[in-house]
């Protein structure tokens, strides 16, 4: 997000907003489950930041988390509308994470692909409450300040919430060195098309999700099952298959340099497919006792800004 060379708000007002950016971008993203919104949501919170007087505002943090959700909230209403009439499955778009994100807890769960598919069946107001207490620890008087709410209420909204993501999604590893040893035997073993050793690293009931929006050569439903998941994986893997896809990613030239990566994407490793500097594709793998539960694959085009930028070696 740029600021305007125009802007007439005081240095230190800039710079308030500046440091809390990096928190309200977290926070919107994980309401919103899309960068872009969650870059729009934090831009249209600086304008109205512009508006008022820092001098009034006692709480600069609590001002601009209240706004950031309200308008991250309202966003999520109106894309569930437009979610209804998406090509294939929806998955969040994926992000790049750093080791800060990576060595607590409960950020990188609440960052996690699996988490954030799961707060996409709660409520608006719910994933937010959610959110805003699971991942960043706020008390339930302040989460009842930001929504406007009694706090009676946002403690009900909270424990659905809770219970609603307990029921549907298991607890995975968390253990970030297993998850790494794991995504690097799924990749070597798609990359040398060794199907054996492949499904040897899957769940027998793995299943994978791909969203390609319309846009990218994708299954528009879940593949179920170990043997069927790792004969699709190697397929796509073949050349000819890769440049059919490449193609149906645009009209831009195919450049030969295709490259796959490990990279730290959701709280956790991934693997990023990248042409030149463009992101092709991104997989983020759920990992649980050495296996690998479910594999989410996006592939659409316009959802790939959040990987743009990984330094491949």
């Amino acid at each position: 997000m740029t600021h305007s060379t125009s802007d007439e708000r005081t240095p230190d007002a800039v710079r308030v907003f500046d440091g809390h950016r990096s928190l309200l971008v977290s926070v919107a993203y994980r309401i919103l489950g899309s960068v872009s919104d969650a870059e729009d949501a934090v831009q249209e919170t600086y304008l109205r930041w512009s508006k008022v007087d820092p001098a009034q505002v006692s709480n600069p943090r609590a001002f601009l988390v209240r706004v950031t959700t309200r308008l991250a909230i309202d966003r999520l209403r109106r894309a569930k509308t437009r979610r209804e009439t998406y090509v294939g499955p929806w998955l969040p778009e994926p992000i790049l994470t750093g080791r800060d994100v990576a060595e607590d807890v409960a950020l990188a769960e609440s960052v996690s692909m699996a988490m954030l598919v799961v707060l996409e069946t709660l409520s608006p107001l719910e994933r937010a409450v959610f959110v805003l207490r699971e991942a960043f620890g706020l008390r339930y008087a302040e989460i009842a300040d930001i929504l406007g709410r009694k706090e009676e209420a946002v403690r009900q909204l909270g424990r659905r919430a809770r219970d609603h993501v307990r029921e549907h999604r298991s607890r995975f590893d968390t253990d970030e060195s297993e998850q790494r040893r794991v995504t690097e035997r799924f990749l070597e073993a798609t990359s040398t098309g060794d199907l054996e050793a492949l499904v040897a690293v899957l769940s027998p009931e793995v299943t994978l999700v791909a969203d390609g929006g319309g846009r990218a050569l994708a299954p528009r439903r879940p593949i179920r099952g170990a043997d069927k998941v790792a004969r699709f994986l190697l397929a796509v893997a073949t050349e000819e298959r890769i440049a059919r896809f490449l193609r149906s990613v645009g009209s831009e030239p195919i450049v030969a340099d295709l490259r796959v990566r490990v990279a730290p994407v959701n709280g956790g490793p991934g693997i990023l497919v990248v042409s030149g500097d463009k992101p092709i594709s991104a997989l983020v793998l759920d990992v649980s006792e050495g296996v690998v539960r479910t594999i989410h694959l996006v592939a659409n085009p316009e959802k790939l800004a959040g990987v743009r930028g990984f330094e491949t070696p």
